[in-house]
């Protein structure tokens, strides 16, 4: 189906035969299971999420950097919270709580890598359960069917944005068109020609945009051609005085946006500098034309329920699924607990409940959002929620025992992006982190004084009360939400100095190395290696899902961040050569594409020369060659990689050092 207007899509749906039948087939037989409550008033609810929309990328949240007319008017006549957060700032386990009202750890959506259970309670089931008709357009991005729906058509995985294909109950449909239009499109077409007039509904619209890589609409596409984006503040943040993981993150401006990602290359001979402006300018355009075009097309929500008579009995919610980094402390992406990660946008309006023009201060967290629907709705929520209904705090009336902090846990590593797993605790003034996997560390920021989080003052002897009372509150609201999965990534072995992620076992060959994300083994040279070293090894990988891989690593410590890794990628019949960091497309990688018998014993040898600054990667007679990029000049741990999959190895060999 090509782009229309809402207009012209209105009108030629309503003459459409072809939508008439399919409205007759969506018509859910489904029935309402009990009647409204006694006074209770059902509104209708649109549920307006996109992804990755920073609250500071909102004029009405004081944007210096672009407008959103559609969604300012939301906040006009609704209420604007300025306080409300993630739980885990990542796509999928953010969906996850929304769904559920319960955190990461219970709903079993920790990180991207899991299918989500869609037989577990969700709002949307106890709405429909309630008599409610509910409906699913947009990004999904579960892995699992949607279940709980009477109707659903959603972007497989993450979707395109232009000419995306869209499952519509099982039935996947190739679509002309740009994703955010055709996703309103589809949600007007529900409201329109499927939606049951004798139901409430329950309609959830999420979009694809403004996620990476940023592809804007043919209309935004000039957008800020002539405009100089202001950079941000903590742009050039250099990361001290702050916990490692902020140094060692792959998503910065500087080294990390992709030439996908901006769509070119930088003019030659720019200063290291300049450099890292032009990439931010065209990384933050695409990122605000993508905006602009979710503003536009609520926008055109908004529209269409006043035009069909909706807007006063329907509760319309705009957010984000987490936070996003707009070059602050140069960085994109999210994952991180710092403000701009964990902050999310939450606009509210139900007209008649709602005072127009409101300014909510109280703290909220996604977890809310099912127990406020249900509450609004008229359905009881169920205990084992953890979050709690916003629903009084609508109607002015606060409880007093409302919550003055919030609890995060972040997951997702080794990974893209390479952000160490933690979890903290954030009160009105503070925040407190700890980066537990792998190593430990801690930061306390002092928001009042140092809202730019550049601050940790966790070693500050005039913070002891205050840490010793966070630290406290931490561990107890983490037993209270019933977080026990504080697993450190730390493996003991006698043979290895430091091993992370890894079960290791004796094998004919040597070691047998287990690993189902990433996992490192590693041994302390006698000496720093600081010329040159060969490191060899034989090595076998056994298939373990679709990977089978085998790396020998090497760098100046046994942190996983700073290793040189090189061997071979079986599965994908490549030679590899990783500098530093975890992240697939993010890390520096040399490639050869070999053919090999994938079942044989593979003789690795890796020949570094500090001096020289180059790695040779030698596998069977082939080689493969780089340039040296880590920024350390001497060895003193060396060992083995491997990434889900079972691999031998055998001991390695050492020369020259």
């Amino acid at each position: 189906m090509k782009n229309l207007s809402r207009r012209d899509f209105l009108n030629q749906a309503a003459r459409g035969a072809a939508l008439v039948g399919l409205t007759g087939c969506l018509r859910t037989s489904v029935k309402p299971a009990m009647d409204a409550p006694h006074g209770v008033r059902r509104p209708n609810i649109l549920f307006i999420m996109s992804d990755d929309h920073a609250a500071h990328a909102l004029s009405c949240y004081g944007s210096r950097i672009n407008s959103t007319p559609n969604l300012d008017r939301l906040a006009r006549e609704g209420a604007l919270f300025q306080n409300c957060f993630v739980t885990n700032s990542i796509c999928a386990p953010s969906r996850a709580c929304i769904l559920t009202g319960k955190y990461s750890h219970l709903n079993g959506q920790m990180t991207n890598r899991e299918t989500f259970d869609g037989s577990q309670q969700t709002f949307p089931k106890l709405l429909r359960k309630a008599g409610y008709q509910t409906a699913m357009v947009g990004k999904w991005h579960l892995k699992s069917s949607p279940t709980g729906f009477d109707y659903w058509n959603v972007l497989p995985g993450q979707g395109r944005y232009h000419n995306p294909d869209m499952i519509e109950m099982g039935e996947k449909k190739k679509l002309e068109g740009y994703t955010t239009d055709l996703i309103t499109d589809r949600a007007i077409q529900f409201l329109e020609t499927i939606r049951d007039r004798d139901r409430p509904f329950c309609l959830m619209v999420h979009h694809k945009a403004p996620h990476r890589r940023w592809e804007p609409d043919e209309k935004h596409a000039r957008l800020y051609d002539n405009v100089h984006i202001p950079e941000p503040d903590t742009f050039d943040d250099d990361y001290s005085n702050r916990a490692s993981p902020a140094s060692r993150t792959t998503m910065t401006i500087e080294k990390h946006l992709s030439k996908r990602d901006v769509k070119g290359t930088p003019p030659d001979g720019l200063p290291p500098r300049a450099r890292k402006s032009w990439y931010y300018q065209r990384y933050i355009k695409d990122y605000l034309r993508c905006v602009a075009s979710v503003d536009d097309n609520t926008g055109r929500l908004l529209d269409y329920l006043k035009e069909a008579g909706l807007e006063e009995d329907t509760v319309v919610v705009y957010t984000s699924d987490q936070g996003f980094f707009l070059g602050d402390h140069g960085w994109y992406d999210k994952r991180f607990m710092y403000e701009h990660s964990l902050r999310m946008p939450l606009l509210l309006r139900y007209p008649g409940t709602v005072r127009p023009g409101t300014v909510k201060d109280e703290m909220v967290l996604n977890v809310d959002f099912g127990p406020t629907f249900l509450a609004l709705a008229g359905v009881a929520v169920p205990a084992d929620m953890q979050g709690r209904s916003l629903k009084p705090v609508l109607e002015e009336r606060t409880p007093e025992d409302w919550r003055k902090s919030m609890y995060y846990h972040y997951y997702e590593y080794p990974a893209v992006h390479s952000v160490r797993r933690h979890y903290g605790l954030r009160t009105m003034r503070y925040k407190l982190i700890r980066y537990y996997y792998w190593g430990d560390e801690w930061e306390l920021f002092d928001l009042e004084k140092d809202p730019d989080e550049l601050n940790n003052v966790y070693a500050d002897p005039a913070y002891a009360d205050v840490l010793k009372s966070l630290k406290a509150e931490l561990e107890e609201k983490r037993r209270a939400l019933g977080d026990d999965t504080l697993d450190t990534g730390i493996v003991s072995h006698p043979d290895f100095a430091a091993a992370y992620s890894v079960d290791i076992e004796r094998s004919p060959l040597g070691y047998a190395l287990t690993s189902k994300h990433t996992g490192i083994a590693l041994k302390k040279t006698t000496k720093p290696c600081r010329k040159r070293v060969t490191f060899r090894c034989r090595l076998k990988s056994g298939k373990r899902g679709r990977r089978r891989n085998g790396l020998i690593a090497f760098g100046p410590d046994a942190s996983p961040d700073t290793l040189v890794k090189a061997g071979v990628y079986i599965a994908s019949s490549q030679y590899v050569l990783l500098h530093g960091r975890f992240g697939g497309r993010e890390e520096d990688v040399l490639r050869k594409r070999v053919k090999f018998d994938k079942q044989k014993t593979f003789d690795v040898a890796v020949h570094v020369d500090l001096q020289r600054r180059t790695v040779t990667l030698e596998v069977d007679g082939t080689t493969l060659e780089g340039s040296l990029k880590a920024s350390w000049n001497e060895i003193n741990y060396y060992g083995y990689f491997l990434s889900n999959t079972t691999t031998d190895f055998s001991t390695i060999r050492v020369e020259g050092a």
